[in-house]
């Protein structure tokens, strides 16, 4: 199960979903597009230089602090991930 967690300060996206064997899980791989996307905009797209962290199963951001441009990439991450959870509900989860 892959948790995405939204707290005041930062965003994570924790786990694996199980969907399917590792390297076939379309599941993990639509939630890790949408992180790798997120960060790579904030970067590429803003003057803020984010907080984060990325690692295998592993995704934290500092949201404190961030620039309108970068919370309305943010939001649009949420749109994204709220379609994944709609639509894989057993394999991730917004808590």
């Amino acid at each position: 199960m892959i948790e995405v967690n939204v707290q005041k300060d930062s965003i994570s996206v924790i786990g694996h979903a199980g969907y399917a064997p590792p390297g076939q899980d379309i599941v993990c791989s639509a939630v890790t597009t949408h992180v790798q996307a997120l960060a790579a905009s904030i970067d590429n797209l803003t003057d803020d230089t984010p907080d984060y962290t990325i690692a295998p199963g592993v995704f934290i951001l500092k949201i404190k602090d961030l620039s309108e441009k970068s919370r309305t990439l943010v939001d649009s991450f949420f749109i994204g991930i709220c379609g994944i959870v709609d639509a894989y509900p057993d394999y991730v989860r917004i808590v």
